[in-house]
């Protein structure tokens, strides 16, 4: 039986900074970063990799933390751990002296995303499938048992869980036969970075609309005018019958953000995004209140399960964010899944960074299959960068993402981006700092 050998753990950064590719009002010059881990087994032909997203500087600390949350997993029986992915999990997050640090949020947190997002991978290819399959092909116990339902229980239990997954088993079979023809929607933020010219902006919207894209997503928050005017732009190429949505990166405290997003209200965005502080439930109840019909849109720093549970008890969001690579894992999006289907919140996943749309495809079919059982209201977010470097990237067709049928979680990088992109010892970044004058 396979067991773990190593777990080894790079610091790999883009320098997507270059070409202000994920810029935004909070996050002006981001070099787009993956504390990126690899599970070693002595079966040379199985392997698991997973990965956190940062955007540079402190991703080196994210590495640290998934090497200290990796140990207990060397000498491990592949066969075990994937028999009960809820006990390895329940085991790694519950290290006092590690929690202490968090707990369930920060860098240690990031930390264990990157290392069960490995687990998880391992997982699916041991068992030769996809990851949305693997979940897809779990019983109603099974996925329950795996989820981390801890400090959830009064609002539903474990058995309310499993009766709604039970509720919605039995068409599991049409809806992956419907999302393999018709492919899951997504919206592009990549016509919208907030460094962007106003040329390239409608250049970008221009070629959005041709390749069957319905929404498009534009980060605001730094200059009103500049936004009126690049709203504007956006509007004058989707049409009145595209959809819109507006992204404030969390730039604003409550009252300005409900005055600037009424500025906005004329170019009718489906929603504000992050539009105040991300753990600030009752300013988000706030502003959702004052700004309808207008969406409120957050998730992509919830740093927990217990802060998303808070944000719906509170009817503070429209659309739910969860990310992939900050909640703990499969067995933390889970909870969140399962609490948004239970709240009639609709999932809409960040992926604005480097493998996140590889991650994301996965959760949002999974959750069409097995929990929300629906596409109303949801659609996934993509971003045409860095896909090169990812050995299964994802595929979007028509704005669609188009079935992943590769066995894991698609987390795995090429080998040589590895090489080049390790900071700051890889290829590209030992010969840009040689030509850098010495400071």
């Amino acid at each position: 039986m396979p067991r773990i050998t190593s777990v080894q753990v790079t610091d790999v950064r883009f320098p997507t900074s270059l070409t202000q590719d994920g810029s935004d009002a909070m996050n002006k010059d981001g070099d787009y970063s993956a504390a990126y881990v690899v599970l070693h087994t002595d079966d040379e032909e199985l392997r698991g990799y997973g990965f956190t997203f940062t955007i540079g500087r402190g991703n080196d600390l994210c590495v640290a933390a998934a090497q200290q949350r990796g140990i207990p997993l060397v000498g491990r029986d592949v066969d075990e751990l994937c028999a009960d992915l809820g006990a390895i999990y329940r085991e790694l997050q519950s290290d006092s002296q590690l929690r202490w640090l968090g707990p369930d949020k920060g860098v240690i947190h990031l930390a264990l995303a990157a290392v069960m997002n490995a687990v998880w991978d391992l997982a699916a290819r041991r068992a030769g499938l996809p990851l949305w399959r693997l979940l897809s092909e779990m019983s109603p116990e099974e996925l329950v048992a795996a989820a981390d339902l801890r400090y959830l229980s009064d609002v539903f239990s474990p058995e309310q869980a499993i009766a709604l997954l039970a509720g919605r088993e039995g068409g599991r079979k049409q809806r992956v036969d419907e999302i393999a023809a018709t492919g899951y929607p997504c919206y592009t933020t990549s016509a919208g970075w907030l460094g962007y010219s106003d040329a390239k902006l409608r250049r970008l919207c221009e070629e959005a609309v041709a390749a069957g894209y319905h929404h498009v997503k534009l980060k605001v928050g730094a200059n009103l005018d500049d936004d009126i005017r690049r709203c504007g732009i956006a509007r004058e190429v989707l049409g009145p019958d595209g959809k819109l949505m507006i992204d404030a990166n969390q730039v604003w405290d409550v009252p300005q953000a409900i005055d600037w997003v009424l500025a906005l209200a004329e170019f009718e965005p489906l929603w504000i995004e992050e539009p105040t502080s991300p753990d600030d439930i009752l300013g988000h109840a706030a502003i959702r209140k004052a700004v309808a019909p207008i969406g409120v849109a957050t998730g992509e720093h919830g740093m927990n399960r217990v802060l998303f549970k808070q944000l719906m008890q509170a009817e503070a969001i429209d659309y739910c964010q969860l990310d992939a690579a900050r909640l703990g894992s499969i067995n933390e999006i889970l909870a969140v899944y399962l609490l948004a289907a239970w709240y009639d919140v609709p999932v809409c996943p960040h992926a604005g960074g480097v493998g996140l749309c590889e991650l994301v495809q996965h959760l949002a079919i999974f959750d069409y299959v097995a929990v929300a059982a629906t596409l109303e209201g949801r659609v996934t977010e993509y971003v045409d960068h860095l896909h090169e470097h990812f050995v299964d990237p994802c595929v979007v067709r028509d704005g669609a993402y188009v079935l992943p049928t590769a066995a894991g979680y698609s987390a795995e990088m090429h080998g040589d981006s590895v090489d080049t992109y390790t900071y700051p010892t890889g290829r590209y970044w030992a010969a840009r700092f040689a030509a850098e004058p010495a400071s």
